[in-house]
């Protein structure tokens, strides 16, 4: 059965990103599962402050999992990516994400890597920065199994990467992996974008999907845009998925208000 998870930021850089709840991680925890919520979906600076918070006493008091947690706190407030010209900023970009990796999955949850896939240019050159990704995907994807999660990969829209945009060119870039512990994280707000549907996108990544971010073409929360959701359930349990859809979604009006529109498009389309 399909699960829902909302986003929560503790980034300040981050700020006016497409997080529902951001700051306080206590009131985020308490109106997620007001609202109706599994779990959250957590975007916080590093792996260390993962550990510093009181995580594990929220979730249980609010009956809450921890869905996944993102790492792009990498690059918004470090400018870090796996594509990097540079091996060393490419190794402390690895380390960033390993850090976390380790602290998610002391609570069973997942990292993402998103915006930290970084991009190719003039400089390093796509089959190069190719490379450089799947390396680091292998080489996480390992470190993800052995703490005893798996890794996601986020395929993005073409303004925010050039790697892969679609799941068909996901499931391109993790099959020569050894590794199949690699996911993709299929989001809604970027298929939009690049898919020539979205159903037919959910279908080429198959298998390989192991997060969704359930959110509508705007970018705000399901049922405020003009998403066809049919078509994506429809694929979804085709694909026998069974994961989480989180919300990544911009607060607009409010953070409640696109918890609960979302809570009651998700209500709609799984229950």
């Amino acid at each position: 059965m399909i699960k829902s998870a909302v986003t929560v930021s503790l980034v300040e850089q981050a700020r006016k990103g497409p997080f529902v709840f951001h700051d306080d991680l206590p009131g985020a925890c308490k109106a997620a599962a007001e609202i109706g919520f599994d779990a959250i979906e957590l975007f916080a600076p590093s792996g260390a402050v993962i550990r510093s918070l009181p995580l594990a006493q929220l979730l249980q008091e609010h009956g809450l999992k921890l869905a996944a947690v993102g790492t792009g706190a990498g690059m918004v407030v470090h400018k870090l990516s796996l594509c990097d010209a540079d091996a060393g900023r490419r190794h402390e970009a690895v380390e960033f994400i390993r850090n976390i990796i380790s602290a998610g999955a002391e609570h069973g949850a997942p990292a993402i890597i998103g915006s930290m896939q970084g991009k190719w240019d003039d400089v390093v050159h796509r089959e190069t920065a190719i490379g450089y990704l799947r390396d680091a995907l292998q080489l996480l994807g390992d470190h993800a199994e052995r703490c005893g999660t798996i890794l996601l990969y986020e395929p993005l829209n073409r303004y925010e990467t050039n790697m892969a945009t679609t799941m068909a060119a996901g499931v391109e870039l993790l099959k020569p992996l050894a590794s199949r512990n690699v996911r993709l994280l299929a989001d809604l707000f970027h298929m939009s974008i690049e898919e020539t549907s979205i159903g037919g996108g959910l279908r080429d990544g198959g298998k390989f999907i192991g997060h969704v971010h359930f959110v509508d073409s705007n970018r705000q929360a399901a049922g405020r845009g003009h998403m066809d959701y049919a078509p994506i359930v429809t694929a979804l349990r085709e694909i026998q998925y069974n994961g989480y859809a989180s919300v990544e979604a911009f607060p607009i009006p409010d953070s409640l208000t696109t918890a609960r529109q979302t809570m009651v498009t998700f209500q709609k389309c799984f229950r």
